[in-house]
Formats: C-alpha cells, sequence, structure tokens
C-alpha cells in the first residue's frame, strides 16, 4: 500500500475512534462478549480458523480479520435475539453462525461467491464432528447472506437465526469498517490512483445505506443504522480530505 494510502486509512480510523464505540457494542456487550470467548475457546472454530485461511483474501479486504468480525457479531446477534431459549440449542446456533461466518466468503472473487461459497463449505466441512442438518445449516446461511436475488426459505427457526445473523453481522461490516480497513485494501488490490478512489466513495456510500435498509433481525434493525451512519460519517469526511488533497497533489 502506497504512503498516500495509508495516510488516507490511519485517517479514516482516527475518524472512527473519535466517534466512540457503536450502539451495538455498548448494549450487546455480554453477548458480545461470550461470543467472542467461544469464538477464541471453542475446539470446532479453533481448528476452522487454520482450515479457512487459505481460501481468503486479505489481500481484498476480505480476509481472516473480515471473517472474524463477522463470525464473532453473528454469534453475538443469535444470543441477543434468542434470549431465554433453551441453552444447549443457542449455544449450538452461536457455533453454526461462527462457522458460517467465518466460511461466507471463501469464494469471495466468484461472481456468485455467496453460492460457491456454500458449496466450498460442505468440503472444508466433511470431516468436522457436525451432523449433516449442521452442515446444511450452514450452507444455507452462507447461500443467502448476501442481499442480492430472492431468500430462499428456511424452513425451521434455528436455519432462519442463523442465517439472518449472519447476513446482519456482514452488513455491519457496511459501518465503519468499510471506510477504515475494507475499501482501502480494496484500492490497493486493484492499484487503483486517488482519484479513481475518490470517484468510487459515492457508490460506496450508497451501498452502505442500501444494505441497512436490508437488516433481517430485530438486533440489526434496532443497531444497524448506528453502524452505518458511522460509517457514512467516515465515508463523508474522507471524499472531503481526499478531494481537498487532490487539489493540490497530483491523484492519476
Amino acid at each position: 500500500m502506497s504512503n498516500v494510502l495509508s495516510g488516507f486509512k490511519r485517517e479514516a480510523r482516527k475518524i472512527a475512534s473519535s466517534l466512540g464505540a457503536p450502539k451495538f457494542y455498548i448494549a450487546c456487550a455480554a453477548d458480545y462478549d461470550i461470543s467472542h470467548e467461544h469464538f477464541f475457546d471453542n475446539p470446532i472454530i479453533f481448528r476452522l480458523r487454520e482450515d479457512v485461511i487459505p481460501f481468503l483474501y486479505d489481500d481484498y479486504g476480505h480476509g481472516i480479520e473480515h471473517s472474524k468480525n463477522v463470525a464473532i457479531d453473528a454469534g453475538a446477534i443469535v444470543l441477543a435475539e434468542s434470549e431465554g431459549q433453551d441453552r444447549e440449542g443457542v449455544r449450538r446456533m452461536v457455533l453454526l453462525a461462527q462457522v458460517a461466518g467465518l466460511l461466507h466468503d471463501v469464494c469471495r472473487l466468484d461472481l456468485d461467491h455467496a453460492r460457491h461459497s456454500a458449496e466450498t463449505s460442505r468440503r472444508i466441512l466433511a470431516s468436522y464432528p457436525l451432523s449433516d442438518e449442521d452442515r446444511d445449516i450452514v450452507a444455507y446461511a452462507i447461500a443467502n447472506h448476501e442481499n442480492t436475488g430472492p431468500v430462499e426459505p428456511a424452513g425451521d427457526q434455528i436455519r432462519q437465526t442463523v442465517s439472518d445473523a449472519l447476513h446482519d453481522a456482514d452488513v455491519f461490516r457496511w459501518g465503519p469498517d468499510h471506510f477504515v480497513t475494507t475499501l482501502w485494501e480494496i484500492c490497493d488490490y486493484q492499484d487503483w490512483p486517488i482519484s479513481a478512489t475518490i470517484e468510487r466513495f459515492p457508490t460506496a456510500m450508497e451501498r452502505a445505506t442500501a444494505r441497512a435498509a436490508g437488516l433481517r433481525t430485530a438486533t440489526g434493525r434496532t443497531y444497524g443504522p448506528d453502524l452505518m451512519e458511522r460509517g457514512l460519517i467516515v465515508g463523508r469526511r474522507m471524499y472531503a480530505l481526499m478531494r481537498e488533497y487532490c487539489e493540490t497533489h497530483p491523484c492519476d
């Protein structure tokens, strides 16, 4: 990554930090902490974290850090959505949501990456101590984690909860994460000049707004808009800073 791009990325991080913690991580702190602990302590997740690395695209902003954040947030959303339910059933849904979170972008550069990632997840999980039903739930969630196209009916509440939690956790990345990390890594991967990066900012902000409208869980609809707005604040400020920079520096 160029020094100029790295400087913009650092500035974006400073802006995001100045906004404080998003409401989701405050209101759902206990659920997040449980999910975070599960992510690092569960033996299945521990194994999968290693197995998934060759399939991820760190240079494209959808690597292990992105998948980790999606997995932990998905587990936290499951917990928030399942208060008062059977503990063993909830624990199982947290596990499956985190498995799906780690695997949801294993075919990220494919045209139909959600479907291909779902198919690949079955191969990766073939030797794991999971039931066929568990693998079906994970594949279903991954296949339906994008907003494009019709969503296949879930058929049962467990499948619906895991799928919706994965979807919303992925949409949460369109908050500060996108404008602090992902966008800069994509720009670096594509080797775009600063001028091309500036051109893409309005579209990125429009997509963040559109994704917020499609949140599927009550937790997502409650806290997602705050995350999206924080991302848009970072995006708008960085857009202005980059345009100002290009008034006095070559950007093509």
